[in-house]
């Protein structure tokens, strides 16, 4: 039956942008279409959910031409990952009625109306694929439907060039991944994703295979270094997009990685290691470069490669475990990976609408032409505000529970002496990226929502329409239950850990007793109530407050001009990372008695993209110029080429050396 509803669910939700194709262009209807057609796909698949977890795994195959059966089968970890899929394509879909209207963008709508749904379809193909050419069919409909989302506005040249970046990364990936299931079916004689016996495959091929699939998967998971795509994706697309590509399309680069590292026995301690610095890398950089964004989505771009850092670290926790036979370690890592995917998906989602409300009603991205829209947008304030305390990992939100399970993994490890240095490092450098998020999101939430504005871009700001409210208050009380109440989502967790590791089956119940989820949920909701407390307390007293000009230090008319800038706020820390950084700062030149208006501008280069591969490909340009003089665009001479190619195949098919040989034997 779950096959049944999650096929259902596939086809419906490839179906959801076929109705605008026949509407026209200006068609209201068209959103509302797509929107229904995602509705009914949601309620198909949580159906199917739920059957994966109460009923036994099934198996369905499909015949294909000139190629293998393949194998599609729905078990706890891939009804897990089916949640956020979906989920975010219901409340993508709702907020992309109000936010990307056809009337306002009939260019381009359809396009983005058809592909936001064969997204969901591609995605939902590859997690229920037990097949590796299953597999690269739905991660190829993933890749190809996110390029044209990405590249919805392609008549703007930033989003063009995001979406070609996204490309070329996307198939260097696929690349990857073609090596890694040819070599799998050379080492195993079959394309099937199924765990195999220990040493069935050799220590040399097993990290042959992982060296391709960590870079296959960590080019989707954005980790740093693959990250180069992921900053200029996510700022140029449509919000809801971004949010998709940043809270579950990246999340399939950690599926597959987890699904890939589930089908070895005993993975090398290497591996996990290798992995955990990975996440340190990028949950440490990826943070201090979010602190350095003046664009408020391309801040919560780099965020993104944070936490994927973070679920990293997990993911690297419970494969250390496994190769040290310490199996509480590796449920406490797994389940803090496994956790933070959804509660990832849903902050950061919750974040990026947000933003878009802001983006949508104020026209621009740039943090310090913002300010005082609390004002003005009080409920996307609160809702932001709630999603910074959930993504920097602070009680009483979802954010604590999954960091908190990855940090008493790294005690255990601590404690029981596995991987001294990496556990020594693991817990202060986790600890310094929830100050650094902090202290982000602090600078964000005060300069574009708090003080006076800063340009007349506010003027007319309002609370956006009621369907992107609804996707925002719908994600906000997920964040509240699992941060409340998180002995709901231990069983779903201990489910999953199993299907990953079956050895585990009878010692997973660790989880609840190891970490005392009850007691979690108490000191939560006590926390909980105490803040609503507050919160109404503070609100009706300022009902009464008169408001008058604060202590001027001698002002006698403070201006805008006179707060902190995002830039201002974040100079101190910018100064330290600043060898990391590098930033390029504009200085005002200010001469004379009564100088002109000017400004400071400070940018900071993407470290991978702006450092490495542009510069890199300029110089393999200029080498590869002398080419040229060959590309006359002249038939005669690419019919000569063609010619002188088939010569040389035919003489490389030759015996060659035995006519040598008979030619002087003679």
């Amino acid at each position: 039956m779950s096959l049944i509803l999650i096929f259902i669910a596939i086809v419906v939700a490839a179906s959801s942008g076929v109705p605008a194709q026949f509407l026209s262009r200006t068609s209201t209807k068209s959103g509302l279409f797509a929107l229904l057609f995602m509705s009914i796909s949601v309620i198909a698949a949580f159906g199917a959910v739920v059957f994966a977890f109460c009923k036994p795994q099934e198996i369905a195959s499909i015949e294909w031409p000139a190629m293998d059966t393949l194998y599609f089968s729905i078990d706890p970890l891939s009804a897990f990952f089916l949640v956020p899929v979906f989920l975010m394509g219901f409340l993508g879909s709702l907020y992309g009625v109000s936010y990307w209207p056809h009337d306002r963008h009939p260019s381009n709508s359809r396009k983005l109306l058809i592909f936001w749904g064969l997204l969901v379809a591609g995605m939902a193909i590859l997690i229920v694929s037990k097949h590796a050419m299953a597999f690269l069919i739905g991660w190829e409909i993933m890749a190809l439907s996110a390029f044209f989302l990405v590249s919805t506005e392609d008549n703007r040249g930033e989003s063009r060039f995001a979406a070609w970046v996204y490309l070329i990364a996307t198939h260097v990936g696929t690349l990857s991944l073609f090596a890694v299931f040819s070599l799998w079916k050379h080492s195993t004689g079959s394309y099937m994703l199924t765990p195999v016996e220990s040493g069935t495959i050799s220590f040399t091929m097993m990290n042959i295979l992982f060296f391709f699939a960590l870079l296959g998967f960590g080019l989707k998971t954005g980790a740093m270094p693959f990250h180069f795509w992921l900053p200029s994706a996510h700022a140029t697309a449509p919000t809801h997009v971004s949010a998709m590509l940043s809270g579950v399309v990246l999340k399939m680069g950690i599926y597959g990685l987890i699904r890939w590292l589930s089908l070895f026995p005993s993975p090398p301690y290497a591996w996990g290691t290798t992995i955990i610095f990975i996440g340190f890398i990028s949950g440490l950089f990826g943070v201090v470069f979010a602190i350095a964004q003046h664009d408020i989505k391309r801040l919560l771009a780099y965020h993104s490669v944070e936490n994927i850092g973070i679920i990293l670290i997990g993911i690297g926790i419970a494969l250390i475990g496994r190769a040290a036979n310490m199996m509480e370690i590796t449920i406490l890592g797994l389940a803090g990976a496994l956790l933070h995917v959804w509660n990832h998906s849903f902050f950061k989602s919750l974040l990026f609408y947000c933003a878009g409300a802001v983006v949508h009603t104020t026209h621009t991205r740039k943090i310090d032409l913002l300010g005082g829209l609390a004002k003005k947008m009080p409920q996307t304030a609160l809702w932001f505000l709630i999603g910074a305390i959930a993504i920097c990992g602070l009680p009483p939100l979802n954010g604590f529970v999954s960091e908190l399970f990855i940090y008493f993994g790294l005690f255990k490890m601590v404690m029981n002496d596995v991987s001294d240095l990496t556990a020594a490092l693991g817990v202060p450098v986790l600890a310094m990226i929830g100050a650094l998020a902090a202290a982000c999101f602090v600078k964000v939430f005060g300069t574009v929502f708090l003080g006076s504005p800063r340009s007349s871009l506010t003027n007319h700001a309002h609370e956006p329409p009621v369907s992107m409210r609804s996707s925002m208050v719908v994600l906000v009380i997920i964040c509240a239950v699992i941060g409340i109440f998180p002995f709901l989502i231990g069983p779903v967790l201990e489910r999953v850990i199993v299907v990953c590791y079956s050895d585990l089956s009878g010692i997973v119940s660790q989880l609840s007793s190891t970490v005392p989820l009850k007691s979690i949920s108490i000191l939560a909701g006590a926390l909980a109530f105490l803040l609503i407390i507050i919160g109404i307390v503070f609100v009706s007293k300022k009902k009464n407050e008169k408001t008058t000009v604060t202590w001027d230090c001698g002002y006698v008319k403070p201006s805008n001009s006179m707060q902190y800038t995002a830039t201002s706020f974040a100079a101190t820390i910018i100064s330290f990372f600043k060898w990391i950084l590098k930033p390029h700062e504009h200085r005002p030149d200010v001469t004379g008695l009564f100088p002109k208006a000017t400004r400071m501008l400070i940018h900071t280069n993407e470290i991978v993209l702006d450092r490495v591969l542009i510069p890199v490909s300029r110089h393999a340009s200029r080498f590869a110029a002398w080419f040229h003089r060959f590309q006359q665009g002249i038939i005669q001479h690419y019919i000569f080429y063609i010619v002188i190619t088939l010569f040389v195949l035919l003489c490389s098919q030759m015996p060659l050396k035995q006519l040598i040989l008979n030619w002087f034997t003679k």
